[in-house]
This record gives C-alpha cells, sequence and structure tokens, in this order.
C-alpha cells in the first residue's frame, strides 16, 4: 500500500522558522515532524510518496529514497493551488487504495492502522476549539456528509468534529472535479465529500492528533509525540 503525504507548503504562520526549512522539518523533541509521520505509518504501507514544493530539496536531502525500509518517491507541486491539487499530481502513479496525510501533523500508530483498514474513510478529531478547522458532518450511521470550512458556516451549527487531513482513498475519488475553495486553492476535503451522495465514506475518531499550524504548537507537540 502507498502513503501519499502533503509537505510542499511555505507555513508562512511559522514566522522566521520556516525562512530556512519546509514546515514539515521543524523539529519537536529535536526530531523533524516528518520523522514521526514515518515512523508511525502502518506495516502495510511499503511506499511513501511526497508532494514538496517550498524548499523540498531539502526533505529529499534528509530521507533519500528509503527510510526505514519503505521505498520514498517525491513528486513537486510548483503551483501551491491546495490539497487536492496535490494529490492529483500523483494521480499516474498511484495503485489501489493508498493513505494520504499532511506533513505537517502529528499522528498516532493505532489510529494510523485503524484507518488503513477501511476502503474510503475520513479522520477526525473531537474538539473544544474548531475555529482552525474544517468542520465535518456525519449521517446517522457515521458516513460523510459534508466538511465545511469554518469561515463558510455562517448561521450552520458549527459541531466539534474536525478533519484531520488524514484518508484512505482509492483512484474513484479522481472521478470528481477538484472543488475550489478560493480562485487559487482546491481542496482535499470538500473533493471528497462530492463523493458521499454515491460512495460510503466512513469517519472515524482520531485517540491522538496535533496540527503545527504556530510556533507554539511545535513546543505542544512535544507531549503528543511522546505518546
Amino acid at each position: 500500500m502507498q502513503a501519499v503525504i502533503l509537505a510542499a507548503g511555505r507555513g508562512t504562520r511559522m514566522g522566521e522558522l520556516t525562512n530556512d526549512l519546509p514546515k514539515p522539518l521543524l523539529k519537536i523533541s529535536g526530531r523533524p515532524i516528518l520523522e514521526y509521520t514515518l515512523n508511525n505509518l502502518p506495516e502495510d504501507i511499503s511506499e511513501v510518496i511526497f508532494v514538496t514544493g517550498y524548499k523540498g530539496e531539502l526533505i529529499k536531502e534528509h530521507f533519500g529514497g528509503n527510510y526505514n525500509g519503505k521505498k520514498i518517491k517525491y513528486v513537486e507541486q510548483t503551483d501551491l493551488n491546495g490539497t487536492a491539487g496535490a494529490l492529483w499530481l500523483t494521480k499516474d502513479i498511484l495503485r489501489g487504495k493508498f493513505l494520504v496525510l499532511m506533513g505537517d501533523d502529528l499522528y498516532h500508530k493505532d489510529d494510523l492502522e485503524k484507518l488503513v483498514s477501511y476502503d474510503l474513510v475520513l479522520l477526525v478529531k473531537e474538539v473544544a476549539n474548531n475555529t482552525r478547522f474544517g468542520v465535518v458532518a456525519t449521517d446517522e450511521d457515521g458516513y460523510l456528509k459534508e466538511v465545511v470550512e469554518y469561515k463558510f458556516l455562517k448561521d450552520r451549527p458549527a459541531g466539534n468534529l474536525v478533519n484531520t487531513g488524514a484518508y484512505v482513498l482509492n483512484a474513484k475519488i479522481f472521478d470528481y472535479a477538484p472543488v475550489a475553495i478560493s480562485d487559487k486553492e482546491f481542496g482535499l476535503p470538500q473533493t471528497l465529500a462530492q463523493m458521499a451522495d454515491k460512495h460510503k465514506i466512513k469517519v472515524i475518531k482520531a485517540n491522538v492528533w496535533h496540527p503545527n499550524g504556530y510556533e507554539e504548537d511545535l513546543i505542544r507537540g512535544e507531549a503528543v509525540a511522546r505518546k
């Protein structure tokens, strides 16, 4: 099984920390975020595809073509046009179902092992403050209905289930046109939500997930990295 790790962004909210490094190589407890991600991949994953952009050559220099016995390929995203734009660059080298993760977040191995047991699935987390994330709505059986960015919620109920950016998908996703969430950006979760009318997409809850959006998140991530 393959894993696609999206690691192209600059990480401007990290300020000067990303002047010389891409955000996925920033360190938590002395180790790059991406090392935690690779170490927590399920045993089923035999190949990793990094989608890189800003200072992507540093990611390639750090990991090379193999890590812990897993083959690594690199795809460059020169046009930073969102998570769907990034995934679409890997379309021709994917086979079967595949795992998709964000390169700057911390995930737990147990959650990822559970995730890959499904064919179409989205990993969510219950949070107290959802203002930074896409809010996920499910039906009564726990399948995906929609994903809405907080800024677009307006008067609709917000909910506390948010998208972690971790998915198991298959080639059916490429039957749908990427959904524009701004003039220059196409969102993967919004594109996935288009499939919900014809495909059952399971939604499962993560026990551990830590997004790294700001410098202070790196400090908070030290406790998460020890779990």
